[in-house]
């Protein structure tokens, strides 16, 4: 746990990244951390008698400050460099550029926005504290099926640095998460859990076809796609 929560969010551990393959069956578990964080804001928020989408714009900000806003960076870089490039090298040298360029921008953008909007309607429903929990752990439950399946794009790199996770754990990670999201949110977890794999799906489909593999910015970017995909379920009529 020590080692996927100082992974994946901001907060003070120290723990070797090295073993950060072995922690991915806790990868889930780490986003309780940014998901906590926003459940937070969103019961403070109705306690002082705001509106869902101010609730909404609270636990998005919760989560972002919590993680350091790692996936979203992922997603920015990713949307940059998969269209912003025409060769597999322009691509990969684009995504380690520290600028945000047009796509990632306007990628960021609709993330949010989408985000916003299920999470206010999830609020207004009397939901968004055990739906923003569930986005948050079967989002991250998406990460080590990808980076198990797919190749390193680099030979170095966050990604490298933190080595492919094992078949058992990546399954273990899923289940895991699906566990916990039953029990926050009933059989609704299973349609969010197939749209967060369809997600994942596309994102590495889409990195293997541009890049030839995965790097951080794709697990980052599989998060962000699956996290939108998982409201966007639990929020449907």
């Amino acid at each position: 746990m020590a080692v996927a929560i100082a992974l994946l969010t901001r907060l003070p551990l120290r723990a070797d990244h090295a073993r950060g393959a072995d922690a991915a069956w806790a990868w889930p578990l780490a986003g309780l951390v940014p998901g906590l964080a926003a459940g937070g804001a969103i019961l403070l928020a109705g306690a002082a008698g705001l509106a869902p989408g101010i609730g909404a714009a609270l636990a998005l900000a919760a989560s972002v400050i919590t993680t350091g806003a790692l996936h979203e960076d992922g997603l920015a870089d990713c949307a940059d460099g998969f269209w912003g490039g025409f060769t597999r090298d322009r691509r990969l040298a684009i995504m380690r550029d520290s600028r945000v360029g047009t796509y990632g921008l306007i990628a960021l953008i609709l993330s949010l926005l989408l985000r916003w909007a299920c999470l206010a309607a999830l609020i207004g429903a009397g939901a968004g504290i055990a739906s923003v929990l569930a986005a948050a752990l079967l989002s991250r439950a998406a990460m080590p099926p990808v980076a198990r399946l797919l190749p390193h794009a680099r030979t170095d790199g966050l990604s490298v640095s933190v080595r492919r996770p094992g078949a058992t754990t990546a399954l273990l990670a899923v289940l895991v998460a699906l566990a916990a999201a039953l029990l926050l949110t009933g059989g609704a977890a299973i349609p969010a859990t197939l749209a967060a794999a369809l997600a994942a799906l596309a994102v590495g489909a889409v990195a293997r076809a541009k890049i030839g593999g995965q790097t951080g910015d794709v697990l980052g970017a599989t998060q962000q796609c699956a996290e939108m995909a998982v409201l966007l379920a639990l929020a449907a009529p």
